[in-house]
């Protein structure tokens, strides 16, 4: 009986399509009944060639052979991948299989994982698409009732195909044209160069900053026994925006003119209320959470980085099925998700949030909360209708999930109203200002996760006395603060994560600036990825909760054109990208742009600054004598070539012999895929018996037991026997 094929992304949403399909058998990779088989990949099966895949003299970095540019880019297996993708790709070619579900993220890289796989298989199969945007059953049932041709996805998959394509040579030939002309490594890439310029040129603001000193002079006063504070101030004209502007200043430049105006505002001094100034302000409940909204509130409340935040969102919506796809880079719902949204507010309603939920008064689908054109792949951020257990969640988890939780609550409550008042006294000479403000509706501001606020809200809610114009009052005290004006702040991953979104501000040419306002850096699924790798490659360092570029990130700044290191070229590649998603550009067209920009970054590389740089070969040093570490201690004979020795470096295991031909490698994230790490004992053990017994776990079937490892004739480490624990799941 012909069967369909499913195949998701990971092994864990393929037990959840396997639970609702009824998929009860266990197979090799798989789950199956008499109609479904559900396999999976394990994120990225296949990847992108290296250089020498089309020529061998590209493991060389010669200047001569840039830029590599292939007419056409080739796949490969990803190293420890083999497995599970010999047996998807036997399911994709297996005669019993006459349809396929292609069942990844639905999103542009859950697209180009599938289409990878489809192309690397050689499979001519028709496929469909499964579209879901929560695991529930409910969801997933109502995705496979409604599958679409996957050929209907073809621009999505070529949006993913050009951006992965285009990365590859920019980064490839970036990397080796600026590593072989400084002579150290040097990392180059679309979006996490821009990004390292944004945090580099802050650090070097930070750097340049010299402190000014300023004075502020303050009275204390008293109306009926409440006390309260001014600040003398004075007109300054400013421009701001091209336009002329005054504004009210409280901080003096001289120290001997503070002391002047203390000495005639000391205590007993009389001062009469001028004017009175009050503004009913009202203040929207936020909008829905996206990815980067939600990275960002977590690293300020929790300290959590962008990658954390995304780790415990991935598991709240894959294990735990408690909110809906977090990938995404809208903060609106549908106008199909009312029903969805009650349902989930019912499900809610634990000891936790009743009473706010009691509190809602009424659920007004405003345009704040729903707006299909403010929609791309997914919806925002939500709960999903599932009751919520949070005493089986960890304490991160339930943090993030409390945030999304009380956030839809709060676009359904009352707007936070209050009142500020502006009051201007003056004495003979001077005029002080008292600012007050007096709440006048809480609204969504009390929910637990808006209330309490930074100390400076704190203080600026504070009341001030009922005060009329002509009121005289008698200063009890006054005194004069010193202060320094601060530097801009250092990124936090909270204010990076901004500055990566909104990166149009940071194009210097202020028409185009205008004309781009709107540019991101990245998407919301790749800039937690994109601060890591900075950090990964030596260019940023974390220092507390802040972000700081290191000696070696701002010298790369300094050299490279700024193509480079503008968002500019960035903003326009995903511009085209959507362009191509929403078929109103020809792929081709984008990359032929792309390998003009590939001979630019290479001849940009050229013309640098010959002078060696200082910072950028202590840096290589450093990197150098931090992998050269000790010499690796013989582990024993070379099963091969008899006559070598095994010894470790930062990447594998190799034969003293492999200059002499001995291809004996055994890489050390071998094991990976088994849920251990290769290590020093095995390796000699193994050597020494033949073999050597440890415990596992089947990467197929997630079951645990014990297997006997042994080098094979051409020195791979291989695996057999392997045997189930009793008792084991």
């Amino acid at each position: 009986m012909p069967k369909t094929l499913v195949i998701a992304e990971k092994p864990s949403v393929a037990r959840d399509y396997a639970r609702v399909l009824k998929c009860t058998q266990k197979g090799e990779g798989c789950l199956y009944n008499d109609k479904y088989v559900v396999t999976w990949a394990i994120g990225h099966l296949i990847e992108l060639c290296e250089p020498e895949a089309y020529d061998e003299k590209y493991k060389r970095w010669n200047r001569a052979d840039l830029p590599i540019i292939p007419e056409q880019m080739k796949l490969r297996v990803i190293r420890g991948s083999g497995p599970q993708f010999k047996i998807v790709k036997k399911w994709m070619r297996d005669d019993d299989i006459d349809r396929i579900i292609c069942g990844t993220d639905s999103g542009r890289e859950g697209e180009l994982i599938f289409r990878y796989i489809y192309q690397m298989a050689g499979c001519k199969k028709p496929f469909d698409r499964l579209w879901v945007s929560s695991m529930t059953n409910e969801a997933i049932q109502e995705g496979f009732s409604t599958l679409k041709d996957g050929r209907a996805y073809d621009s999505l998959y070529e949006s993913a195909r050009c951006r992965s394509e285009a990365d590859w040579l920019v980064g490839m030939n970036g990397s080796r044209a600026f590593t072989i002309h400084y002579h150290a490594l040097l990392s180059i890439g679309r979006v996490q160069t821009p990004t390292l310029a944004i945090i580099a040129r802050r650090d070097e603001e930070i750097k340049a900053f010299v402190p000014k000193d300023y004075w502020e002079v303050e009275i204390g006063l008293n109306k009926d026994e409440t006390p309260f504070n001014a600040k003398w101030f004075d007109w300054e004209t400013v421009e701001e925006e091209g336009k002329t502007t005054r504004r009210r200043t409280t901080q003096i430049s001289e120290k001997a003119r503070a002391e002047e105006i203390l000495a005639r505002s000391g205590k007993g001094t009389k001062v009469t209320v001028t004017e009175i100034e009050r503004q009913t302000k009202k203040q929207l409940p936020p909008l829905l959470y996206d990815l980067t909204e939600l990275q960002r509130e977590g690293n300020r409340k929790y300290g959590y980085s962008a990658a954390k935040v995304l780790s415990i969102a991935q598991n709240l919506y894959e294990k735990h099925k408690l909110i809906t796809y977090p990938r995404t880079d809208s903060r609106y719902l549908s106008h199909d998700m009312k029903e969805t949204v009650r349902k989930t507010l019912h499900a809610m309603d634990t000891p936790e949030f009743h009473p706010w939920l009691m509190k809602i008064p009424g659920l007004n689908f405003n345009g704040r909360i729903i707006d299909d054109s403010k929609i791309t792949d997914h919806h925002a951020i939500i709960p999903t209708p599932r009751k919520p257990d949070l005493s089986s969640l960890s304490e991160e988890e339930s943090r993030i999930y409390r945030l999304i939780a009380y956030r839809l609550i709060s676009v359904f409550y009352p707007a936070y109203e209050y009142e500020t008042t502006t009051v201007t006294l003056a004495s003979e000479q001077d005029r002080f200002l008292a600012r007050g403000r007096h709440v006048l509706v809480q609204g969504y501001m009390e929910l637990p996760t808006n209330s309490g606020g930074t100390k400076k809200k704190k203080t600026q809610e504070a009341d001030l006395p009922e005060l009329a114009e002509g009121m005289e009052l008698t200063v009890l005290s006054s005194k004069v603060i010193a202060n320094q004006t601060n530097p801009p702040a250092p990124f936090t991953e909270a204010t990076l994560l901004s500055a990566m979104e909104y990166a149009g501000k940071y194009i210097e040419d202020e028409a185009l600036q205008e004309l781009m306002k709107k540019t991101s850096l990245g998407t919301p699924a790749t800039r937690a990825a994109t601060i890591e790798r900075l950090i990964k490659v030596g260019y940023v360092k974390r220092a507390g909760k802040t972000l700081r570029a290191t000696d070696k990130g701002i010298a790369l700044i300094h050299i490279l054109p700024k193509e480079l290191t503008s968002p500019e070229m960035t903003a326009k590649w995903e511009r085209a990208l959507d362009k191509i998603y929403q078929g109103g550009m020809d792929p081709q067209a984008f990359m032929n742009s792309i390998k003009r920009y590939v001979e630019f970054i290479v001849g940009a590389a050229d013309q640098a600054p010959q002078e060696a740089d200082d910072t950028f070969s202590k840096a290589e040093e450093a990197r150098k004598s931090r992998k050269k570490k000790a010499p690796s201690v013989g582990l024993g004979t070379c099963p091969v070539c008899k006559k070598g020795t095994i010894l470790r470096n930062s990447k594998a295991y190799y034969c003293t012999e492999w200059k002499q031909g001995c291809k004996c490698t055994v890489w050390l994230d071998s094991l990976s895929r088994y849920g251990d790490i290769l290590n020093d004992d095995l390796i000699r053990e193994v050597l020494a018996k033949g073999s050597a017994v440890r415990p596992v776990t089947m990467p197929q079937t997630f079951e645990k037991g014990t297997a006997t490892f042994y080098f094979t004739e051409k020195g791979a480490l291989e695996m057999k026997d392997f045997k189930k624990d009793e008792g084991a799941v």
